[in-house]
């Protein structure tokens, strides 16, 4: 899950910052926001919007990074993002009632 998770990352920021400046390749969970791939202040909006398209409200990049302080936030690994989104989708897959559970029943 936290491949597929990088991968859709990865291909976010390439998407972001376009691929004359980022190689697919280049971004692994080590790779840090600020130091490696140097993302200013409106790539990380647009890539907190990518985010929110593709994940959903619960995952809100801005909200987690709101809990840091500034030396974590220039730290920041790929790696965190990813353990993140993991832990939020996980989360809500463990909400949703499996199919065929009890649940209003269909008239017909």
């Amino acid at each position: 899950m936290a491949a597929d998770i990088l991968a859709e990352i990865t291909g976010m920021l390439v998407e972001i910052v376009g691929d004359e400046y980022l190689l697919a390749d280049e971004v692994t969970m080590k790779t840090t926001f600020n130091e490696d791939l140097a993302l200013e202040s409106i790539e990380f909006v647009a890539l907190a919007e990518l985010l929110h398209h593709r994940y959903g409200a619960d995952v809100d990049l801005m909200g987690f990074l709101s809990e840091k302080d500034m030396d974590a936030i220039l730290a920041m690994s790929v790696g965190e993002l990813v353990t993140h989104i993991g832990r939020i989708t996980h989360a809500s897959l463990a909400r949703v009632p499996a199919a065929g559970a009890a649940g209003p029943a269909s008239k017909g």
